[in-house]
């Protein structure tokens, strides 16, 4: 008798292996956090605890060269994951947008996915002791009905939720449709990342 895992669901993990763009980006997401009047209105008008410039700045990698080179590093991972998962494209995947999130203690997003993309992500610029990981959730999870719950022991595959604890500088890539939550962060200082989406 066999049993195969069927319909996998893909979650890259890399890294950016250049820690002066990552110092170049922390000092640039600060920056923005303090300059972007817009988007901290924003960012207090919804509860968002922290800032981000999801709503209020749509063109970093032209506005600082810094955006720049990490979008040049991404296109990169993203190509690589593109591959694993067998997409058939006829031309490369391309950035559609991207946020910065400086996130304070206690900071979280609810569970949600990004619609119209193929693939999103986020990078790790600052990440201090205590920060949340990011939880995805099993897309299946809504159709399961009767299905019993999994053992604390069962493997990763199996369970219906998986946390990815984030380090600075790492990458985490999956598909747009896979929901995802950021838990709350415990730390005293700052959480700051970069979100993208690829289409």
């Amino acid at each position: 008798m066999t049993t195969r895992s069927l319909f996998a669901t893909r979650f890259y993990q890399g890294a950016l292996a250049d820690d002066a763009l990552r110092e170049e980006l922390d000092h640039s997401c600060r920056t923005l956090a303090e300059d972007d009047r817009a988007g901290r209105n924003w960012s207090k008008a919804h509860g968002y605890r922290g800032y981000t410039s999801y709503a209020s700045l749509d063109d970093l990698p032209q506005r600082d060269p810094v955006f720049a080179d990490l979008v040049k590093a991404l296109n990169r991972h993203v190509a690589a994951f593109a591959k694993d998962c067998a997409f058939d494209l006829a031309k490369p995947l391309k950035l559609d947008s991207l946020w910065v999130n400086v996130m304070k203690r206690g900071g979280t997003h609810s569970g949600h996915i990004h619609p119209h993309s193929v693939v999103s992500g986020t990078i790790y610029v600052a990440v201090p002791k205590g920060s949340g990981a990011l939880k995805l959730e099993d897309p299946r999870l809504g159709l399961l009905m009767a299905a019993p719950t999994r053992r604390a022991d069962a493997a990763e595959e199996l369970q219906p939720f998986v946390y990815a604890t984030p380090s600075p500088g790492a990458i985490f890539l999956w598909e747009s449709w896979l929901r995802h939550e950021v838990m709350p962060s415990d730390a005293k200082d700052e959480r700051i990342s970069i979100s993208f989406n690829y289409r």
